[in-house]
């Protein structure tokens, strides 16, 4: 995908930091988070388990678990910061303009409710003026968009299968006519051809109806194939961010280039896969100095003593790594 120029911010995230509380201390989860996100944009979201990429989004839409604190930073949508929003205010927000996919539709949806229940709620809950005829008019015109007849409407979650449920998961995200769309690992536990028809989905909706999307993934085939930008993650920060041309040719961060080592290109089928040595740091043992230093086939003394800022490789891409200080 070509990078996204010359079209308008939807979504700007500066300094974002997250931390949960657990035995009197505050643990941190996100720290100093940047990102844009432009309209029509696919925003590439990566990192191993554990590198705070659900986390990151929750907090964008303060849905965080009740030990989740955000500390510090802006999330700046519609000229407003969302995080001095009241909560009355922010669940406006909420499925109106930034909607979510959550990883998991079975354990998304509510298995005691029909589709059509769980879709009209979000409809009507936000639109007031919205009769229940007119609400259930539109979750049909949902389920045909996704790929499913609108006869079908009536059916519990636990008659689809995992790529169906997955698909409601979509149109109910899709309910209220959102700018942007959180896909939250959307394919997960998927096989691969129902994954290749989710993504397929998705790339059609964000053409149909102009969505930005964050697409939060493990699959880096994926992100080259339909992202336009991608922001790598690792122990709650930024590693590197940029278009994803230029992250995937020219990556600066030892993290960022051994991840694309570990993943199989299939023009070069007889090439060896490296894996990266060691672990994620825990949140209660985080190293000092850089988080990927003990991991890091580069690291030299200051990355075990300082923790690197977010520098500029060239314009409109960063890295959190010393190696880059001072290129420009």
């Amino acid at each position: 995908m070509k990078p996204v120029t010359g079209q308008k911010t939807l979504l700007s995230v500066r300094h974002l930091s997250v931390g949960y509380e657990s035995e009197g201390k505050l643990l941190p989860a996100v720290e100093d988070v940047h990102f844009d996100l432009r309209e029509g944009e696919v925003l590439g979201l990566v990192g191993e388990s554990g590198c705070g990429k659900t986390t990151l989004m929750l907090s964008l839409l303060r849905l965080l678990p009740v030990a989740g604190r955000i500390t510090r930073g802006e999330v700046r949508f519609g000229g407003q910061d969302l995080l001095d929003l009241s909560e009355t205010e922010m669940s406006q927000v909420r499925w109106r303009d930034i909607a979510m996919i959550f990883q998991g539709a079975m354990n998304a949806l509510n298995p005691v409710l029909p589709v059509e229940q769980q879709i009209s709620e979000a409809i009507r809950r936000h639109d007031a003026s919205v009769s229940a005829a007119q609400a259930t008019r539109r979750v049909e015109e949902l389920l045909e968009m996704v790929g499913i007849t609108a006869n079908r409407k009536d059916q519990y979650p636990f008659q689809f299968s995992g790529g169906m449920r997955q698909r409601v998961m979509i149109a109910m995200a899709l309910a209220c006519r959102p700018q942007v769309l959180i896909a939250d690992e959307p394919t997960t536990a998927l096989d691969v051809m129902i994954q290749a028809q989710i993504l397929e989905l998705l790339l059609e909706l964000r053409e149909r109806l102009g969505l930005a999307v964050i697409l939060v993934t493990h699959d880096l085939g994926v992100v080259a194939e339909i992202c336009d930008t991608v922001l790598v993650m690792y122990g709650g920060m930024t590693a590197e961010y940029s278009d994803v041309d230029r992250v995937y040719n020219h990556a600066v961060h030892p993290y960022t280039q051994n991840l694309l080592k570990a993943f199989p290109d299939l023009s070069q089928p007889n090439a060896r896969l490296i894996s990266i040595p060691g672990y994620p740091p825990r949140l209660d043992a985080l190293p000092s100095g850089c988080r990927f230093s003990p991991r890091c086939p580069a690291a030299f003394e200051r990355c075990h003593q300082e923790t690197p800022g977010l520098y500029t490789v060239e314009e409109g891409h960063t890295a959190r790594c010393f190696l880059v200080e001072g290129k420009v």
